[in-house]
This record gives C-alpha cells, structure tokens and sequence, in this order.
C-alpha cells in the first residue's frame, strides 16, 4: 500500500494568549519605590528639661531617708528656736518666734545650695554625669531639671514652714497682694541664685565622700551671719559686711518684708527692708552663678582628667 497521509491530531496547537494592554507580563518584575520614612519632630530643650524634672523629683521621693531629713530638719529648728525664744519684741508687737520663722523661710528657699552641690558632686564621681554627657540629651536640660526640682522641693519646705508658723506661733499671711508678689519675686530670684551656687560650688569637694563636709559648713556659718537663728540687728559689722556679700541674707530680708510688714522694718539695721538692693543682690547673683557654673563646672571626676 502506498504511503498515505496521517490524519489530522485531536489535539490542537497551543494557542499564546495576547497579553491585554495596559497588563504587565507574569514574568515582570514589579519595583515599586519605597515610602520617605517619616519625620518625628524633636524635643526642644526645654521640653527636655521639664522631663528631667520629673525625673529628679521622682528620684528625690524614692529616697525615703532624704526626704525625711529634708523636710523633718528645718521643722524641728523652727520648733526648738521658736519654743525657746518665744518673747516678745519690743514696740513691734511680733514675737521672737514670728522672726524665726521669716528668717527660716529663707534658710530653706536656699537648701539647693547645699542638696545641688552634694548630689551633683556625687553624680560626677560615680560616672552618672559622664554617661549623661555622652547621650543627646542637651546639658541646659539636665541644669533646668534640676533648677525645677529645687524651685519645687524648696516651696513645699516653705509651705510646711508657713503652716506651723500659722498654727503654733501666730503667724499672720499677708493679705495685700503687692506682699505676695514680693515673696514670688524674692523666692525665685533666691531658688535660682542659691542653685547656680550650688551648681558651681559642687566642683570643689575632690570626691563625693568628702562633698558633705565641703559644701554644709559654708551654709551652717552663712546661716549664723545672715540672721537666720541670730537676729541681723545684733551681729557685729564685720559680720554683717560679710553677710551682705552672699544672696542669704538679702533672701531673709525680702522674706521678713513680706511676713512680718511695716512693724519688723524697725528690727533691720537700716529700719528699712530695702527691697530695690534684695532685688539688685539677688539679680545679681543669678548671673553671677550662671557665670561661675560655666567657668567651673566639670563633667568628669579629678580621677578621670
């Protein structure tokens, strides 16, 4: 038999679909371009500052001890000096314990002095301020936390003050307002001033051990000279003249003018409160800290070079 041809396959040829357009093959690859990332906006330094505030205040009350002497020691001075010397100053018609709780006042607007300057000096010998400075954290933030702090321990030690000298020695709170603005003005100048002190003085103990004894017999002796537990009007000139030179005695000034009036003027050497020089000296003494805290502050310990 000749050769015939085979019959046609029941099977048709494969047919290639037309890709549709606008329609990407399977075997493309799709590269898309990623998102920009997006942009947090950073903390100014004062937002930074008022966290480090928090932090130290929080730090300050887990410390149970120090919150207890803190606050428990300017209470029971004002207790004992006011028991023991409860007479009566002559012509003014206030009591010796009504000065001593103005003058105490001032004592403990001026406390940062002595805290600052042991716990930064403490911070600085066990490395916390050299880690501090190695994060981004700027250093006027760490300075505002704990200027916040100090401003907001002293004024509860001053409210606790005020409350005992109400209830137990007659004290009278003003009632005109010009007083109150004398005592904010006084109080913060006083706070801010003493904290740059203490700020500057805490670079002078050469350790932490030694930063108690370096740094709280200076605020002992002001307190003696700037009439704190010894009415002012009768310390000798010299020690007066000494006094006037540090922001401690133009705080208690300010604080006398406030809570003991026109009546206490007469216990001042000058028979006046002189509130235009508290001013000027307190002023004064802020920029003067400032200053001293740039010229001598250091983050590392003696130790570290």
């Amino acid at each position: 038999m000749g050769d015939q041809p085979h019959p046609a396959s029941p099977i048709p040829p494969i047919q290639r679909r037309p890709t549709p357009r606008g329609d990407r093959p399977v075997s493309e690859t799709v590269t898309r371009t990623p998102a920009p990332p997006l942009r947090t906006r950073q903390p100014s330094a004062t937002q930074l500052g008022l966290s480090r505030a928090a932090i130290e205040t929080r730090m300050f009350f887990r410390e149970k001890d120090a919150v207890i002497f803190t606050f428990s020691f300017p209470i029971v001075l004002l207790v004992i000096f006011g028991s023991i010397f409860a007479g009566d100053l002559e012509g003014t018609g206030l009591t010796v314990s009504q000065l001593y709780v103005a003058s105490l006042i001032g004592s403990a607007a001026m406390t940062g002095f002595q805290n600052l300057g042991i716990n930064i000096a403490g911070d600085r010998d066990d490395g916390t301020l050299k880690r501090l400075r190695g994060t981004p954290l700027p250093p006027g933030s760490y300075f505002v936390g704990k200027a916040l702090n100090t401003l907001f321990i002293s004024f509860l030690q001053v409210v606790i003050l005020l409350a005992i000298g109400v209830t137990m020695f007659g004290l009278e709170l003003p009632s005109e307002a010009g007083r109150w603005v004398t005592f904010a003005w006084v109080f913060v100048l006083g706070v801010l001033g003493s904290s740059l002190l203490g700020i500057a003085v805490s670079s002078l103990p050469r350790s932490a051990k030694s930063a108690s004894a370096v740094i709280s017999m200076p605020f002992v002796v002001l307190q003696f000279i700037s009439g704190v537990f010894i009415p002012i009007s009768e310390l000798p000139s010299w020690l007066v003249n000494i006094a006037s030179v540090f922001p401690l005695k133009w705080m208690c000034q300010g604080f006398r003018s406030v809570f003991l009036g026109d009546a206490g003027a007469t216990l001042e050497i000058a028979k006046s409160y002189e509130l235009d020089r508290v001013a000027l000296v307190l002023g004064a003494w802020v920029i003067g800290g400032l200053v001293l805290c740039l010229m001598t502050f250091r983050w590392k310990s003696r130790r570290d070079g």
